[in-house]
């Protein structure tokens, strides 16, 4: 599956100066006072271009987003047409047709009976949305005292300061405390760090989900609304489920009344080969929190999806969920997410996904044969590569030499040799890799000649 790739007309190059009133996210501004930063024009297909002309393959969808490719007409026609009819209304009280038409494409394609769907402009807005309507809905039936949320070790789940606080990554989180009380964290389920369970992947499955029990049983049930879990845990570098995890999770929480969240802003619309990833591994959550992929990136927008057991107290006489946005469900967004799974049924990406994931993961395992790459892991288009001081120990770097490795070479190199990804130590240091889904073997050779390449030198320089 490819598009036409066309050359970018360079609209002129842009210097420091150009750029002084831009506040970057997740940034170090000084670094930006003598070079700009790279200013990105143009995208078709998997690839995109600078504003010097030069072509990059998106290793990254953009950031886990752009699942159709760049230079969709369609979406942005698809905007065009809505913006010129209904350009905006809010759902406060009031409805428009392209917000019910999505609400009933995505209560079609959630699993069980997720039929109830609160619109909101991204992910973190939606994982904020789901712990406040856990709250609620537990003193609407009763249990008020039920409001703390079990989360993992490393996750991120958003930057709202609900969303941060269920986020398990102390440095994100220093700058921004006190934040919201009640959010606990379990261990995630990085395997290759668990090396008692390393040759039995579903008894350390069975542990790690006893390790959200445990959280639960110490904080007490009657205290605990919900645990927010990722079906491919992001942060950290692609953690995937070990067999029979999600099913011992779904146990745990129906035996102790405690809502399942699966936060799906990531690995939801075909990152997996799935719309909603919790299908791919067989469980059915209360609640999936979702953005980024659902419009593949042309306008944004993002939803929580109730079961009905959730939904029911709200629809009792009298009773509102005072929470929302003034942008969510926005009709020019909500047209444009028609429109993009529209392209998913019409192309059979979410099959395209599923396959060529062996193909994708078969062509980085051939990584495995350079010194610094300790682990591939991963499923779908999502996949992280681990990199250690020494194979055979799993030794990992210390944060000076993580710093110098990442930020000081890996990230600008990778770039320089033409591929868009991750290089990321919120855990242990990882390239992260979720190409477009679009994107086929000729892709997934680029990227493992650029990454042999870049994590080459990268070892020599150590």
């Amino acid at each position: 599956m490819t598009t036409t790739e066309q050359p970018v007309t360079e609209p002129g190059h842009y210097g420091p100066a150009d750029v002084d009133n831009l506040w970057l996210h997740f940034s170090r501004m000084g670094g930006y006072r003598q070079q700009a930063p790279p200013v990105i024009v143009k995208g078709e297909g998997a690839h995109i271009w600078d504003d010097r002309g030069r072509k990059y393959l998106d290793g990254l969808a953009g950031l886990f987003v752009v699942q159709a490719g760049h230079g969709r007409r369609e979406l942005a026609q698809a905007a065009a047409k809505q913006a010129e009819q209904l350009a905006f209304f809010p759902i406060w009280s009031y409805a428009h047709p392209a917000a019910i038409e999505l609400s009933q494409r995505l209560a079609a394609a959630a699993p069980g009976d997720l039929n109830r769907v609160f619109f909101t402009t991204g992910g973190g807005e939606a994982v904020e949305t789901a712990w406040k309507a856990a709250k609620q809905y537990f003193k609407l039936i009763g249990k008020p005292a039920k409001h703390k949320v079990i989360s993992r070790a490393i996750a991120y789940h958003g930057t709202t300061q609900g969303a941060l606080s269920i986020t398990g990554l102390p440095a994100l989180k220093q700058d921004f405390e006190p934040l919201v009380p009640g959010a606990f964290r379990a261990a995630n389920t990085n395997i290759y760090r668990a090396p008692y369970f390393g040759d039995d992947p579903k008894a350390f499955g069975q542990w790690a989900a006893d390790q959200i029990e445990q959280a639960i049983l110490f904080e007490g049930p009657d205290t605990v609304a919900a645990v927010f879990l990722e079906p491919v845990q992001n942060a950290g570098g692609c953690f995937p489920p070990p067999p029979g995890y999600f099913d011992r999770v779904r146990e745990i929480c129906d035996r102790h009344d405690v809502l399942l969240v699966s936060d799906e802003v990531i690995c939801a619309f075909g990152r997996l080969g799935t719309t909603f990833a919790c299908e791919k591994f067989g469980y059915v959550p209360d609640m999936i929190t979702c953005a980024k992929g659902m419009t593949s990136g042309y306008s944004p927008i993002g939803a929580m999806i109730a079961s009905d057991r959730v939904m029911e107290p709200f629809l009792r006489p009298g009773v509102s969920f005072p929470h929302g946005y003034t942008f969510g469900g926005h009709p020019v967004s909500a047209a444009v997410g028609l429109a993009n799974l529209d392209i998913f049924d019409r192309e059979g990406l979410n099959q395209h996904v599923l396959d060529t994931e062996h193909d994708f993961r078969r062509t980085l395992e051939k990584l495995h044969d350079l010194p610094i790459v300790g682990d591939v892991r991963g499923d779908g288009f999502f996949y992280g590569i681990e990199l250690v001081k020494d194979k055979a120990t799993k030794e990992t770097f210390d944060d000076a030499e993580s710093e110098r490795l990442l930020r000081g070479f890996l990230s600008a190199a990778l770039f320089d040799a033409g591929l868009y990804c991750r290089a990321d130590d919120r855990g242990d240091p990882v390239v992260q890799l979720a190409p477009p889904l679009v994107a086929g073997q000729a892709e997934f050779d680029e990227i493992e000649q650029i990454l042999r390449g870049v994590l080459t030198e990268a070892w020599s320089r150590l």
